[in-house]
């Protein structure tokens, strides 16, 4: 008699119930049009599976362990997180930049990285997955990215294959549950054909004029009534949700609206309980509606967040502003952003219910900034107001000047350089 594997959740109750639900031994692949769309899917699985005090396994082979940080944020800093670092000694080309990562304890406490020494040779990356899980306790979960970036180390489609075909099988009878990142359009229709075969899950993330679009292509023993149907998505507060489909209670959800203006400030719950007077754990109960928040509390929150009050309290009736002052500018602490070489500022109000949020972008002189300053969830634009600016993506390099517009729609750069001696300074929109 077969054994059934227990059924998790992947932190997003939307796609649970899309999904008909995960199981112990899925080996889940996210198709991603866009090379952006699946972080979001990533970034709640790893936050739910922490919650559960499930050991986390991501496996690198796309961005250096500095820039994953960066990217995971606190995420990054809890015990049952270890990043499999094939990046540094592999596209990295065990350049001194990525090594020094290394150094005065940078790959330590509270992080744990471990760096594989002979990326390029699949079977070396699957014993250093293997030895680690021997490890670990439990149901272990794995975020593998990417078979792209795999794909462009072992230069053959052959060599992707035969490690995905060899190492699904275990990873299921190990009890894990595997995210597998690919670029969709950087594949053979053959190579897919073999991964959706040994995959028990496969998922479709696209971007069609602006909305983003998930379908379900295979789910193994769960036969869900969407399969095969293309469904609009937003993001809510980490939650995913369908077009069409609003929560009953989303009016009167004052923790996820604190949470919404909290994550728009790029503030963590820690640095929100210092200004506000009270303990991260009080932060993150008032935000999962565990307790309120006492009227003085309250206020001192909405203050620290730069909002109003009556913002946690959305009506039915939008109100409409025309003027927005100077002084209600709000300037990002986002911690990703690298400091004294970039300042966001944000032009139109958080709580505001349009379309399209304002920005104006410094980049300081002679600065690099090693990635784009916002995730991508759509469509952006840049008008340059003045310095000068080159913008690397594509592999290419694109300079800007003053009164140059950039549009971005799917492609992200990679790299942002102020070649001048002056302070570059961008009017940013980006379109929700």
């Amino acid at each position: 008699m077969a054994i059934k594997k227990k059924q998790v959740s992947s932190g997003m109750s939307g796609l649970d119930r899309l999904l008909n639900g995960l199981f112990i031994g899925d080996n889940v692949i996210w198709y991603d049009d866009a090379g952006s769309l699946a972080s979001e899917f990533c970034l709640q699985f790893i936050n739910e599976s922490q919650k559960k005090l499930k050991s986390v396994v991501y496996v690198s082979f796309d961005r250096s362990p500095k820039n994953l940080i960066e990217t995971l944020g606190e995420l990054a800093e809890n015990q049952q997180l270890t990043i499999l670092d094939c990046f540094t000694n592999g596209k990295g080309d065990k350049a001194d930049v990525f090594n020094k990562f290394y150094e005065k304890d940078g790959a330590q406490w509270p992080y744990q990285v471990i760096k594989v020494t002979e990326p390029w040779n699949p079977e070396a990356v699957f014993d250093a997955i293997y030895n680690l899980h021997k490890k670990l306790t439990g149901d272990v979960r794995f975020v593998m990215e990417s078979l792209t970036g795999m794909q462009d180390l072992w230069e053959g489609e052959e060599h992707i294959l035969k490690f995905y075909s060899h190492s699904c099988p275990k990873l299921y009878e190990m009890d894990t549950i595997a995210y597998w990142i690919i670029e969709k359009n950087a594949h053979s229709s053959k190579l897919k054909a073999h991964i959706n075969q040994v995959a028990q899950v496969a998922i479709d993330l696209s971007m069609d004029q602006g909305r983003s679009k998930i379908k379900i292509l295979k789910a193994e023993k769960r036969y869900p009534k969407a399969m095969g149907l293309s469904h609009p998505y937003t993001w809510d507060c980490g939650e995913l949700i369908f077009e069409g489909n609003q929560r009953v209670s989303e009016h009167y959800n004052l923790g996820a609206s604190i949470k919404t203006f909290r994550q728009k400030q790029g503030m963590s719950q820690k640095e929100l309980s210092h200004l506000v007077g009270v303990t991260p754990s009080n932060i993150s109960q008032i935000e999962s509606n565990q307790v309120f928040p006492s009227l003085p509390a309250l206020y001192r929150i909405s203050e620290n967040l730069c909002v109003d009050v009556a913002s946690f309290f959305k009506s039915g009736i939008a109100r409409v502003k025309t003027i927005f002052p100077r002084a209600k500018a709000t300037i990002i602490k986002d911690r990703n952003l690298e400091k004294n070489s970039i300042e966001i500022t944000q032009l139109t109000p958080l709580d505001m219910d349009g379309p399209v949020d304002s920005f104006l972008v410094k980049i300081f002189p002679k600065k690099k900034i090693s990635s784009h300053f916002f995730t991508h969830k759509g469509e952006e634009m840049g008008y340059l107001l003045s310095g000068n600016l080159t913008a690397t993506y594509e592999n290419q390099i694109h300079e800007l000047k003053p009164g140059d517009t950039i549009y971005l729609k799917t492609t992200l750069p990679e790299k942002w350089h102020n070649t001048g001696k002056e302070t570059a300074v961008l009017h940013w929109l980006k379109i929700r």
